[in-house]
């Protein structure tokens, strides 16, 4: 096949850019080098008979008329492909000790709930969330910007916007002055980035944040379910997506992409393929370093010049005979922490491989969907996820098979102990399996350099108006991935249709 777009790795944005281009007719290849499609969000068979999706995942811009929503009524999948609702009553249940908060949908109740445990601290809660208010408003509008009478009417939202670009989240507690345990319970949900607030960029915290409270879903029928469908699609309207095929030479005639060279895994084959356009959705930096860093401009060279984000440590474990709504958990996301300090614990398990102590997120993916079971009966998924630090794990792993498993086994049981003098009394009792991952896990399965999570690190400086985007310097290729444009599931879906828009000419968004 010669490809209208041949696109090289099935992450979700490119599955959605994909899905998209082969729903008007253009032929589409993918070439994808591990053996699930879909990135971060394939999932994986254990046991024969347990389910699991790799890292942690709960979406948002998943509602009526949202942006996920829309992309999936142009491909005709909004009826296939729903979404069940987290408790909007608290859909991140924050918890450490001596204090608790379940945050909900509605502002006001936020406040509310904000008020009756900090009393002292009304005035300083009620700035924080108003600027945080103007600052989600002011990054939702600017396509409506052009318009002056846009530009007076959102005054303040843009003056937020400007005056915050620089901020990390932590800049704007202290600048509020919130006393230290407002500011962990309000970003405990710090997994979700894998930063802490005085490393996190405000902007991303305010986006997940905001967006979350409109709406915190997870897909009926599991995430499987949503890659298969896009692979579905692209395969019905003619198109190819090629599992176990590694990209090894990207050739380069003029300015312009003219040869792909992948090795088949399964063939132990050499494979070469072409394509009018091609989509790059492998990490841009590995892109460039095989394309060779003298084809590409000084500033798209400053652009690539981005640091990784953090990676994680995940537990997948299940149980049996235990029910996990009688022991508080259910259609929402728990996040713990010891420590009343976030940038202590972080530093704590990120820089000195402390998990003594551990701050983690804890999800039941059986209990957010009934649709589709990802254990047999009687048995339920419970998953936690924390950051870890690649160097730290790949020099475990060289040292040996033994010390590496060992020191993932006592991070397990330290996480372990938490749940079972906080939540589960007896949580070992009903265990029956467990498994772990790592950085070097997520580098082998997901393909990502260093394990990363989410791309480029989102903190102030990945996130500024220098921040790369689809374009480079050749003619013919084009990069979409999270570090080209933004992480997690409503990101990187956000990713694939903005390129299909500027490629196609039609506007979903």
């Amino acid at each position: 096949m010669n490809a209208d777009y041949l696109i090289i790795g099935g992450g979700l944005s490119a599955l959605v850019f994909g899905a998209l281009m082969a729903n008007i007719g253009k032929r589409v290849q993918v070439l994808e080098a591990h053996s699930y499609p879909g990135g971060f969000g394939h999932t994986f068979k254990m046991a024969k008979k347990y389910k699991f999706n790799a890292q942690l995942h709960y979406v948002w811009n998943c509602g009526e008329g949202e942006a996920v929503n829309q992309i999936l009524k142009r491909l005709g999948l909004d009826e296939e492909v729903t979404f069940e609702r987290y408790d909007p009553d608290g859909f991140d249940h924050m918890r450490m000790p001596g204090h608790s908060l379940d945050i909900p949908s509605d502002p006001g109740e936020l406040e509310r709930r904000l008020f009756h445990l900090f009393p002292s601290y009304k005035k300083q809660i009620r700035g924080f969330l108003t600027d945080l208010k103007l600052t989600s408003e002011g990054l939702g509008k600017p396509s409506s910007w052009i318009d002056p009478r846009a530009l007076f009417r959102h005054s303040k939202a843009l003056a937020c916007v400007v005056k915050y670009h620089n901020s990390t989240l932590q800049n704007v507690f202290d600048k509020f002055m919130l006393p230290q345990e407002a500011q962990t319970l309000l970003a405990l949900q710090w997994p979700d980035f894998l930063l802490p607030p005085e490393k996190l960029s405000f902007f991303a915290w305010v986006l997940l944040f905001t967006g979350y409270q409109r709406g915190a879903y997870y897909p009926t029928g599991h995430f499987e379910h949503v890659i298969e469908s896009l692979v579905a699609l692209i395969e019905a309207r003619g198109g190819e997506v090629l599992l176990d095929h590694e990209v090894t030479h990207i050739k380069i005639e003029g300015k312009k992409v003219t040869e792909i060279q992948a090795t088949d895994l399964k063939k132990k084959q050499t494979k070469l393929f072409q394509g009018s356009r091609v989509i790059c959705n492998m990490d841009p930096k590995v892109a460039a370093a095989m394309i060779g860093e003298e084809h590409f401009s000084k500033s798209l060279h400053r652009k690539l010049d981005y640091d990784y984000s953090p990676s994680n440590f995940v537990a997948y474990c299940v149980v049996k005979d235990l029910d996990l709504r009688d022991y508080g958990f259910g259609k929402w996301n728990t996040f713990h922490s010891g420590h009343r300090d976030l940038n202590e614990a972080f530093s704590a398990m990120y820089e000195r491989h402390d998990y003594s102590n551990p701050s983690f997120a804890i999800t039941t993916p059986t209990l957010l969907t009934d649709k589709v079971r990802d254990c047999p009966e009687g048995h339920q998924v419970l998953q936690f996820l924390t950051v870890a630090d690649y160097d730290y794990f790949k020099k475990l792993k060289a040292s040996g098979k033994k010390s590496y498993n060992t020191r993932k086994a006592e991070i397990l049981d330290a996480m372990l102990d938490v749940m079972e003098k906080y939540y589960i009394p007896n949580l070992r009792e009903h265990l029956v399996y467990k498994i772990t991952g790592t950085p070097t896990t997520n580098e082998r399965y997901c393909w990502c350099p260093k394990g990363n999570s989410y791309g480029s690190n989102l903190t102030p400086e990945n996130m500024g108006l220098g921040r790369l985007n689809h374009k480079t310097s050749l003619q013919n290729l084009y990069f979409c991935n999270a570090s080209s444009g933004f992480a997690g599931f409503a990101g990187t879906f956000w990713t694939g249709a903005t390129l299909y828009q500027k490629l196609s000419g039609e506007r979903i968004l």
